[in-house]
């Protein structure tokens, strides 16, 4: 690495690369869905070798401005992340007006939703969910394991572990379709009204099973939320479990600064 006239040390070549990148991005140059070029292209362009160029997609995948899909290269995003936020997602008023919290999240930053559900049948209850449910592990919960997709990309994985004694009486939340608002406007229909919910993040690298069920690159950064969702008697009625591919959302917590 040299040093610059004066005593400053020099800007890395694979940082320059980077930024001009960024700056073909950002200027729409690249357009949004177009591939990056190939590490063996951009090799050719600067006249660098492909660890350079390996260093600098680094620095461009950290810019937010690409996603990574395991075996298809850098894409140029074409949407703003999800944005969570965490005062907002859960309102009553989104529920009643028919949408759940992941729809209603996508919806704001402008992009196209689609949820598909992958199980949904009684389940032995995990001792971590069991725990948070107040139950013994292997305890007969509900569960409901969802993939969800955002402009036709899978962004997030969720499991809801409900106890069996809450929705045996609920049809809907057996269906595939719990209908507009989802599993907790159906829950509140029932009695069972909401006073908090409760979220615990982890950031973390995905499994090879996690990375290959998001597409996500082998070592992808994710974040895993747990979620509980308490009445207002005190008991928790679901416990989510949520694995989120950690590029595609951003989140948003509003905390007080009063007593």
């Amino acid at each position: 690495m040299g040093t610059a006239v004066g005593g400053e040390r020099a800007v890395p070549r694979y940082v320059q690369i980077a930024e001009e990148i960024v700056q073909q991005i950002r200027a729409g140059v690249l357009k949004p869905g177009e591939m990056v070029p190939s590490e063996s292209e951009l090799v050719d362009r600067y006249g660098v070798s492909g660890g350079t160029i390996r260093k600098a997609m680094v620095e461009v995948r950290a810019s937010g401005l690409v996603e990574t899909r395991h075996g298809k290269g850098s894409i140029v995003k074409d949407r703003p992340p999800v944005r969570h936020r965490s005062s907002d997602r859960f309102r009553r008023s989104h529920r009643q007006g028919g949408k759940a919290a992941y729809l209603a999240e996508s919806a704001q930053s402008g992009a196209t939703a689609k949820v598909s559900v992958l199980y949904i049948g009684p389940m032995e209850a995990p001792e971590d969910a069991a725990e948070r449910l107040g139950v013994s592990a292997g305890t007969q919960v509900l569960a409901r394991r969802r993939l969800y997709f955002r402009n036709g990309t899978p962004v997030e994985t969720a499991t809801s572990y409900l106890p069996w004694d809450v929705v045996k009486d609920i049809p809907e939340l057996f269906a595939e379709n719990p209908g507009g608002g989802g599993i907790y406007a159906r829950l509140e229909d029932h009695g069972h009204e909401f006073a908090e919910f409760v979220e615990t993040l982890q950031a973390r690298t995905a499994s090879k099973a996690e990375a290959s069920e998001l597409a996500l690159s082998p070592g992808a950064p994710v974040v895993h939320l747990i979620r509980e969702a308490r009445t207002t008697e005190g008991r928790v009625v679901e416990v989510c479990d949520t694995l989120m591919a950690a590029d595609q959302f951003i989140f948003e917590y509003r905390i007080p600064a009063a007593d």
